[in-house]
């Protein structure tokens, strides 16, 4: 079995007081762009940890091509997780580390490295423990793309970056994809700048995979329907509501359409498609049941 991908399966991962993943199962296709979304703690970052074998989940299975993840460097080494946490030595010097890094995965891209460290205006002479936190992003984002490895995720990628720094690595990833067809993961709370590339989206909620489709299909599907409250409370009958709020003199009523149809609107609603940001968001909500459960 070959280019099956990375399959998750019945993921789940036990702390002491608390569930981080429920059961997770999902499945990374070879070259394509997903995004990873959920709230703080939904249990994203366990997820990739338990990918790139830095925790260990509580029950469940993991594999590559079909082939058990587990005590495989092989798939191990075609798996690149970039994150928040620093991995790096304070003492050593940027270009060392492209050197440690093609000893763990190989075929460093060292001429592409230098190439976006000059883009990005990076000094490789200097000592990782000198750099700003945005200027470490950088680097851990350079060692990502540069890397050979056939899967590469990032875990809030762009922190500390500011605007323009955030827009050329969205331009170098589209780019990388492009002339290698790799397959990337994006985990990020800036829903609003990844949602053009990201062709698939895996939404978590406290441990659980509440969403698993195709970017252009789900957006088919979110609604907000306006109007005065009995009249969308009217129209909105039978439908699956996500959230509702007072918009002013009207009312506002967020909705999932399966088929992404909606009945034939009367003159006194006015009805919206929702952006993969503000779907993510009523998605995402913790009603007040959910609070006092």
């Amino acid at each position: 079995m070959t280019n099956v991908g990375i399959q998750v399966k019945q993921i789940s991962k036990h702390y002491r007081h608390r569930d981080a993943l429920k059961g997770v199962s999902l499945n990374f296709a070879p070259g394509k762009i997903y995004g990873l979304l959920g709230r703080n703690g939904a249990g994203k970052s366990t997820l990739l940890n338990i990918i790139a074998n830095r925790i260990f989940a509580s029950s469940g299975e993991i594999t590559f091509d079909g082939v058990a993840f587990k005590n495989n460097d092989q798939a191990l080494g075609q798996c690149y997780l970039m994150s928040e946490v620093n991995l790096y030595p304070d003492g050593d010097k940027l270009s060392r580390l492209f050197q440690n890094t093609e000893l763990f995965y190989g075929s460093f891209d060292y001429a592409y490295a230098h190439r976006l460290a000059r883009k990005f205006e990076l000094d490789l002479h200097q000592k990782f423990g000198k750099l700003s936190t945005g200027y470490r992003s950088i680097f851990k984002l350079i060692v990502a793309l540069a890397s050979p490895t056939r899967y590469v995720f990032f875990d809030e990628p762009v922190l500390g970056l500011d605007a323009n720094h955030r827009e050329l690595f969205y331009r170098e990833l589209v780019d990388n994809y492009a002339k290698t067809n790799r397959t990337f993961v994006i985990s990020t709370h800036l829903i609003e700048e990844i949602a053009a590339m990201v062709e698939h989206v895996f939404i978590i909620k406290s441990g659980e995979l509440i969403v698993d489709d195709e970017v252009e299909h789900l957006l088919t599907q979110g609604y907000l329907i306006t109007g005065t409250k009995a009249d969308v409370q009217a129209y909105c009958q039978g439908m699956k509501v996500l959230g509702h709020e007072n918009l002013g003199s009207l009312y506002g009523c967020y909705v999932l359409l399966e088929d992404g149809t909606l009945p034939a609107t009367p003159a006194n609603i006015t009805t919206e498609r929702l952006d993969l940001q503000r779907l993510f968001v009523q998605l995402t909500n913790i009603d007040e049941e959910e609070l006092d459960a």
